[in-house]
């Protein structure tokens, strides 16, 4: 008896996809009656499927996943929703930007149906509606949007388009998750007027990525030459420091030696014929002296004596002689040398007045 009531509701099922008008019912809803199922008082509801069970033309239940029983004649499955998420290729439409430059955008809609009776009984053809909603929010979007922001905002453009989806859909039972922009196309003269703005935006890149360049190699130039002064003053002080230095140790040198050489002529000229031998000694610069006169000028002062020899080392000898006097005597007793050093030079031993020679 059950296989008779099976083939009899399978040949009611036929006859009604035959009286269904086929300009009336849009795809999805021929899809959705193409599914649904016949009452056989005992029915197996898959997963992830919600049937809505109207007994006698009102609502009356959603059969669940699993094992379900109607009464045969009263209830009757008038419309089975999946809970899946689906999937909805929203078709290329126009849509001009903030600047006047028309679009040509295409995208894909995800969504889930989260209330089947409302999906049921609050819109009649619900894929329909969402990707009707979706176009016209696309291109209300889009409308705020210039065509630079459109590239640089997808993401917010999609979240603004989904946001403003589930805003309308609540009613019908369906969420939007996501929406996914696809490909969007611009006029050719826009594409290429966009290609040639790139192409200058590059070569400015370029340009100040050179000039960046430059000027930063003119200033390490600048920097290493400023330190290359700084370097050679630098040197130039340390030089003239330590040549300054050079000097007066020379200075105080030859100073300790001269006073070295005074205290030893005087020590060896208080000794035992100190005095002959600083006659001999005199006596020879005397005459090396008068000997290179004649080579470095023509005209040369002497004095009237020249011709003798003792009159001039004598005058020497006492000069040497009041030197180591005051090296011997304390700093008190300088003038009575000097004194003693006039004493003993004698009108003798003056010079007379000098006479030219030519």
């Amino acid at each position: 008896m059950l296989r008779t009531v099976c083939r009899t509701g399978g040949a009611l099922l036929k006859h009604s996809r035959r009286t269904i008008p086929p300009l009336w019912t849009a795809p999805a809803q021929q899809r959705w009656a193409s599914t649904l199922p016949m009452n056989t008082v005992v029915l197996f509801v898959p997963q992830q499927e919600a049937w809505v069970v109207e007994r006698m033309g009102k609502f009356h239940r959603i059969l669940e996943p699993g094992l379900n029983f109607l009464i045969p004649l009263l209830d009757r499955i008038r419309y089975v929703q999946s809970l899946k998420e689906i999937v909805i290729d929203v078709p290329e439409q126009s849509a001009v930007s903030l600047d006047n430059v028309t679009l040509q955008i295409d995208g894909v809609l995800y969504l889930r149906i989260l209330d089947p009776f409302k999906a049921s009984y609050g819109v009649e053809d619900p894929e329909y509606a969402v990707t009707q909603l979706a176009q016209t929010t696309m291109r209300s979007e889009l409308g705020k949007l210039t065509l630079d922001k459109v590239f640089r905002e997808r993401e917010s453009l999609n979240s603004n388009i989904v946001h403003s989806i589930n805003q309308a859909s609540d009613d019908w039972g369906i969420r939007c998750l996501r929406y996914e922009i696809k490909d969007i196309h611009v006029p050719p003269r826009v594409k290429e007027s966009m290609q040639m703005q790139v192409e200058a935006e590059r070569r400015k890149r370029a340009t100040v990525l050179e000039s960046e360049g430059k000027r930063e190699s003119d200033i390490n130039v600048a920097e290493g030459r400023k330190q290359a002064q700084i370097l050679a003053s630098e040197g130039q002080r340390a030089e003239q420091i330590n040549k300054a230095a050079g000097e007066a140790n020379a200075v105080l040198a030859k100073a300790d030696a001269k006073a070295q050489a005074i205290k030893v002529l005087s020590e060896a000229l208080a000794e035992q014929n100190g005095n002959a031998s600083a006659s001999l000694i005199v006596a020879e610069q005397y005459v090396a002296a008068f000997s290179a006169l004649a080579k470095e000028s023509n005209t040369i002062l002497l004095p009237s004596n020249t011709g003798d020899i003792s009159s001039m080392v004598t005058q020497a000898m006492s000069i040497y002689g009041s030197l180591a006097k005051q090296s011997r005597t304390p700093v008190e007793s300088a003038p009575a040398g000097e004194t003693e050093l006039e004493d003993k030079a004698s009108p003798e031993a003056d010079p007379q007045q000098p006479t030219s020679t030519q």
